[in-house]
């Protein structure tokens, strides 16, 4: 298929997002909290961990380090390595996939509403060179042959797509021959870079730059990344910076010392989850760190308004007493974090329950207004963590290394559908 067709079906696609009638963008808005109780059909994930997932029309494409896969009842195995995808609704795992030389890190839907993009450690894809970055049709598994983005020395490790754009954030130095430090974008359809955003995402210590996640808002507007990294374009940005996209990119006045204390040093961030809301007005950010207190920034998460200059305090800050937060996911209704965490409300605890705690083993939802920990509460098997809340039309998907979700066994994926 052309370019010049791609685009065609894009704006198509996008304007029937905008009306409800298509695929939902980044920042999926949610009315009403999801359920509590798993949808029965999703497929199970034998081994290794879930690090992606992405939606495409009916089809959910799986991303990881995983080489086995059964459908939902155990009865029926398949060999899936690194990838694989099934059908939205009745959990039928897809018979075509990629072949991958190594794991997948990232995904994102590409906007035509049959592609994905996939990132990770590999450098060939279906017989073929691809360098980390690829887009492949969703349902079949075969390399769509119009992207050629390629990235330098590094790893992507984020993407965010929206429009005719595709954001990756990593630890890369240069994308499609442009010098780009941790932070780029590419044109979702040819993969060319773009030389408009350049963020300059640099450390004072000389350390590696690395850009854990980046989001970019349902309406295209904002961009907001997380990561090692301590100034943009020369400016004063502590693991946490804030780009403007329309009419065109440029580094927000937005900063936040929040994340300049102290927390474990042997993290070169902390910071591990961002997202923002559907129309890019606050943002939240989830953390790591080993350490705890009713003042520190450390194995939180906090909400921030993203509208005017110079230093943003936290709206609000939910503290697990020590437990790492991988992501967050923001629907509107809630802000979904997921983790290995063992307790939320919990400023006062130290690896432990303190006054006021809740317990919300691996999952939460907080209420967007206060950031209190909701009665919301499936539960989740811990082991290193949920690091996947994607919110779709069918609810909300969860990706781990574990295997209990709701009090049932669900193999490393889940879906929590809309409550009724």
């Amino acid at each position: 298929m052309s370019t010049k067709r791609r685009r065609l079906i894009a704006i198509v696609v996008l304007l029937l997002a905008v009306a409800g009638a298509g695929p939902a963008a980044a920042g999926v808005g949610q009315r009403g909290v999801v359920s509590e109780k798993p949808a029965a059909w999703t497929p199970n994930v034998l081994d290794g961990t879930v690090n992606a997932m992405a939606v495409v029309g009916s089809t959910v494409v799986v991303g990881g380090d995983f080489t086995k896969v059964a459908d939902s009842s155990g009865s029926i195995k398949y060999k899936r390595r690194y990838v694989f995808a099934f059908e939205l609704g009745t959990g039928r795992v897809l018979d075509a996939a990629p072949d991958l030389d190594g794991p997948v890190e990232a995904l994102a839907a590409a906007p035509d509403g049959h592609g994905v993009f996939v990132a990770g450690r590999f450098a060939r894809v279906n017989g073929q060179a691809r360098t980390g970055l690829v887009e492949v049709d969703a349902a079949s598994g075969t390399t769509v042959a119009g992207f050629g983005a390629t990235a330098g020395k590094g790893q992507i490790r984020s993407l965010a797509a929206n429009g005719a754009w595709l954001y990756l954030g990593g630890t890369f130095t240069k994308i499609g021959g442009l010098n780009r430090v941790g932070l780029a974008r590419v044109d979702a359809f040819t993969g060319a870079a773009d030389a408009a955003l350049d963020l300059k995402l640099a450390r004072r210590d000389r350390g590696l730059v690395k850009v854990e996640r980046v989001a970019v808002s349902g309406d295209g507007t904002k961009l907001a990344a997380v990561g090692a990294f301590d100034s943009a374009q020369g400016q004063r940005r502590t693991q946490v910076v804030v780009a403007d996209l329309a009419p065109a990119p440029r580094l927000a006045g937005w900063s936040s010392d929040a994340y300049a204390g102290r927390c474990n040093t042997l993290y070169d961030s902390y910071l591990r989850g961002v997202d923002l809301a559907p129309d890019g007005t606050w943002l939240a950010v989830t953390a790591t760190g080993g350490m705890s207190g009713p003042t520190r920034m450390c194995d939180s998460v906090a909400r921030f308004e993203t509208a005017g200059s110079g230093d943003h305090k936290p709206v609000w800050v939910n503290r697990t007493g020590g437990n790492t937060l991988w992501t967050v996911a923001i629907t509107g209704a809630a802000v979904y974090v997921g983790g290995h965490m063992q307790w939320m409300d919990n400023p006062k605890g130290h690896k432990s329950k303190g006054p006021g705690a809740v317990e919300r083993p691996g999952i939460a939802a907080l209420d967007p207004a206060t950031g209190a920990a909701l009665a919301w509460n499936p539960t989740h098997s811990r082991g290193v963590g949920v690091g996947v809340l994607v919110p779709c039309a069918a609810g909300l998907l969860v990706g781990s290394d574990t295997d209990r979700l709701g009090g049932e066994y669900h193999g490393r994926i889940g879906l929590l559908p809309p409550a009724g």
